[in-house]
């Protein structure tokens, strides 16, 4: 019978440490997340170099009861090629910073009644803690869009995250593709006036109302006969003068 078993076993495919990476990655992580599947594999890697877990990633990943069920046997279908290329880059050394020491993980949104639970990251549909006994951070804590979130990573000298709520917010996100010169402004300029200058086709004469101004008699003097002396006379109105040339 003994000889049956080791028979059987000599049968077994053997898999390498990447595809045993890619499946941690596959079962463990949303299948579409980058981020994810690095923090899946990152905690693989922390367990590996720890002295409590096997120091080989599949007997890591085929540890009973530590990974999804069937990790080691289901088949994977699409999102398969990422897995594996994230797994690659895993096994040359790539880590995700956000997992630090962390060797443990969740599905995000669950809660347990331990204590020693410190969350140091939300990623790819999971949840990532040490566990310590000094834990201090909360799973809200490293959830972006919550008030927890938003107080451990406020900005110095600004309080833009005042006053948000559990919920997500929505941020607008500008292309790095929009020119500099386009900007978006909380509110349009002020229009300024332009002089424009038009050209007309052919010269147009402005005719103006004028009122005339009223008439002013006039006067016009005669001069003394020649001889005679000057004598001072009085002066003729203009019709009087008209009515002494015979009317002209």
């Amino acid at each position: 019978m003994l000889l049956a078993l080791l028979g059987a076993c000599a049968h077994m495919p053997v898999m390498s440490e990447r595809e045993c990476m890619a499946r941690a990655m596959y079962f463990e992580s949303n299948r579409s997340s980058e981020d994810g599947m690095l923090a899946v594999g990152t905690v693989v890697m922390n367990r590996v170099n720890s002295p409590k877990f096997p120091n080989d990633v599949c007997s890591v990943v085929g540890q009973p009861n530590q990974f999804a069920p069937g990790v080691m046997t289901r088949s994977m279908e699409a999102g398969k090629d990422l897995a594996f290329r994230m797994a690659a880059e895993v096994l040359r050394g790539k880590r995700h910073p956000g997992v630090r020491k962390a060797a443990f993980f969740h599905t995000a949104g669950y809660s347990y009644p331990y204590t020693n639970m410190h969350y140091v990251l939300v990623a790819g549909g999971n949840a990532f803690y040490e566990k310590r006994k000094d834990a201090t951070a909360s799973q809200a804590s490293v959830t972006p869009g919550t008030r927890e979130y938003a107080a451990a990573h406020r900005p110095a000298r600004e309080s833009i995250f005042d006053g948000w709520s559990d919920a997500a917010v929505p941020v607008a996100v500008v292309p790095a593709s929009v020119a500099p010169q386009s900007r978006v402004l909380a509110r349009p300029p002020e229009p300024q006036l332009q002089p424009v200058l038009v050209a007309a086709p052919q010269p147009v004469t402005v005719y103006r109302s004028v009122t005339p101004a009223p008439a002013t008699p006039r006067v016009a003097r005669l001069a003394p006969p020649s001889g005679a002396p000057a004598a001072r006379l009085a002066p003729l109105s203009i019709e009087e003068v008209i009515a002494r040339s015979g009317g002209y």
